[in-house]
C-alpha cells in the first residue's frame, strides 16, 4: 500500500514495513486518462503529492549545448574517439531544431555524430527538418514528411476544437476517428498537452 508503505513478498504471508520515496515518470496527460477513464483516479491522486513538470527540449534551448556536449563525452568514451568541442555552425543548428524525440532523440544524433566523424572534428548529421530544401517536382511549394503532415493536420483539428480530444465537439469527432485512436496517434507523433491547449478567454 501506497499510503501505509506496508507490502507482502510473493508468496509470503507477513506484511512487511518500509520506507521508501515514490517516483513516478509518464509522457502522458494523466489528467486526461483519469477524464477519459484511462487511468483511475484513485491511484492518480495517490501519485500526484508533488508534480514536477519538465518542459520538452524545444523550450530549453538553452540546456541543448551542455547536454549535446555531455552525450559526445559519453559516446567518445565508448567508441574509443577524442572529439574536444561542437563547432558553434553545429550548436547553432541543435538550438533552432524542434526536437520532436526530446533529450532521446538528441543523445540519438550526438551518438551518430561521434560514430561517423573521423579525425578529431565531431560533425552533426543533417537534423530531420520539417520540411525538405528541395521543391515539389509539380510545383513550388515545399514538401512535408507524411509524419509532419500528420502532425499539422491533427494539430489544426485541436485547434478548431479548442483542444479538446473527445466528446462532442472534440477532435476525434472532426477527424472521424475514434478517441482512442487519436489518443494512440497524438502520444506516437509526441504532440504535447501544451501543443494545442487553448486558454480561455
Amino acid at each position: 500500500m501506497l499510503e501505509t508503505r506496508e507490502f507482502e513478498r510473493v508468496g509470503g504471508a507477513r506484511t512487511l514495513k518500509t520506507r521508501f520515496r515514490l517516483i513516478a515518470a509518464s509522457n502522458r496527460n494523466l489528467e486526461d486518462l483519469v477524464e477519459q477513464g484511462l487511468f483511475r483516479s484513485d491511484f492518480y491522486f495517490r501519485l500526484n503529492v508533488f508534480p514536477v513538470k519538465i518542459p520538452p527540449l524545444r523550450e530549453r534551448a538553452g540546456d541543448i549545448p551542455g547536454l549535446a556536449r555531455y552525450f559526445m563525452k559519453i559516446f567518445a568514451k565508448k567508441f574509443g574517439k577524442d572529439f574536444d568541442r561542437i563547432s558553434k555552425k553545429d550548436v547553432q543548428a541543435l538550438i533552432s531544431y524542434r526536437w520532436p524525440g526530446n533529450i532521446r532523440e538528441l543523445r540519438h544524433v550526438i551518438e551518430r555524430a561521434v560514430l561517423l566523424s573521423k579525425n578529431g572534428k565531431l560533425e552533426i548529421p543533417p537534423l530531420n527538418t520539417a520540411e525538405f530544401a528541395g521543391k515539389d517536382p509539380g510545383g513550388d511549394e515545399k514538401i512535408l514528411t507524411l509524419r509532419d503532415m500528420e502532425t499539422r493536420h491533427i494539430l489544426r483539428a485541436l485547434s478548431a476544437c479548442g483542444g479538446k480530444v473527445s466528446g462532442a465537439g472534440g477532435a476525434a469527432k472532426l477527424l472521424a476517428v475514434r478517441p482512442t485512436t487519436l489518443y494512440s496517434k497524438m502520444k506516437r507523433l509526441q504532440i504535447q498537452r501544451e501543443d494545442y491547449r487553448i486558454k480561455a478567454p
